[in-house]
């Protein structure tokens, strides 16, 4: 049964106001940049390809529907189909996702920009960040600067960011090159640093081993005097972005990190149906591996992108997150109307 109390809000005294304020702070952003906002749908026949985001599943007439973890697939269809510069605010939501940094249901900001490169974006979110924070810092709402990391908080982000790659993060808060090692080698680290492996990781998962790694080692340890994009990823951590080649070859794609907390995702993004349809099959297989269904062999963005798709570069921000940090509370919850446990 639920708690008498639970009809109130999660967020904070004062916090809603705020949030609207600086709802209306990202969408002027975009509309001075020459973007346009969007409106796609939230249920699609589409799903996405990353391993680590599991979508709710609707059934409908027509079979099953998914509520969307992202808007990234009908947002590249407006690509295709001649947009140039777009963002989009809205829900998006994903299964098995709660904690002090993680709502089911939550805010994305996204947006895309033909013509553009992941490096260039960076620039964007830099701006993006900077002056959400500066529209929470000179609201009614006083929010008082970080003193010590041990706060929880940020201080007011100053620009330029710091850009680290995914090697040299390595380098500096592990002490090892992981960019060529196996999965054995990578597990045998993870014992060095006395890291906990859940018992569901399975000896040859090498990217199971690497965000291991990643989030024990590394991303506590991002961001925390000046915000930090971590860039350049393992070429199997693609996702839906470019690979460049190189000596190792590396995924065009970045995340941003304000005191250990991740922000966004951002990619030169993939343009090219071939490899496309080829990482869908490699996931795939990789999800039959765990008695999970196979992904659709075809979908709309598949089509998309062989109609053509212009080279283009997007970012994906968690707003709810961005908030959090901006008025130093101590969890989404905080900062949104109803969490999942009151919705």
């Amino acid at each position: 049964m639920p708690e008498q109390s639970d009809y109130l809000p999660s967020a904070l005294p004062g916090m809603l106001p705020l949030r609207a304020r600086l709802l209306q702070t990202v969408r002027r952003f975009f509309d001075e940049r020459g973007y346009f906002e969007v409106d796609t749908p939230l249920l699609s026949h589409d799903r996405v390809v990353d391993p680590h985001l599991e979508p709710f599943i609707v059934d409908g007439q027509q079979g099953a529907l998914y509520l969307q973890t992202s808007p990234e697939f009908a947002m590249k269809r407006l690509l295709a189909a001649g947009a140039t510069a777009i963002y989009q605010v809205g829900h998006v939501f994903r299964a098995g996702e709660l904690g002090r940094l993680h709502n089911p249901e939550f805010t994305m900001v996204e947006w895309y920009r033909t013509g553009d490169t992941h490096v260039e974006q960076m620039q964007v979110v830099e701006e993006l960040v900077v002056e959400v924070f500066r529209a929470a810092q000179g609201s009614p709402l006083r929010v008082p600067p970080a003193s010590t990391p041990q706060s929880g908080g940020a201080a007011l982000p100053e620009v330029p960011f710091v850009r680290s790659t995914y090697r040299d993060a390595f380098v500096k808060y592990a002490a090892c090159d992981v960019m060529e090692m196996t999965a054995a080698q990578l597990a045998n680290l993870a014992q060095e640093k006395a890291v906990l492996a859940p018992e569901s990781l399975g000896p040859n998962d090498r990217d199971g081993w690497l965000n291991l790694l990643l989030a024990e080692l590394i991303e506590p340890r991002l961001g925390r005097e000046r915000p930090e994009f971590l860039l350049d990823y393992p070429v199997s951590q693609a996702a839906l972005a470019r690979i460049r080649p190189g000596h190792p070859p590396v995924a065009e794609r970045f995340e941003l990190y304000i005191a250990g907390v991740e922000l966004c995702n951002g990619y030169h993004e993939l343009t090219e149906p071939d490899e496309l349809r080829r990482r869908i099959e490699v996931e795939s297989q990789r999800r039959i591996s765990e008695g999970l269904c196979r992904l659709p062999t075809s979908s709309r963005l598949l089509a998309a992108m062989e109609a053509g798709l212009s080279p283009c570069a997007g970012v994906a921000l968690g707003f709810d997150r961005l908030m959090m940090l901006a008025v130093q509370a101590t969890s989404v919850a905080e900062v949104i109307p109803f969490s999942f446990d009151r919705a």
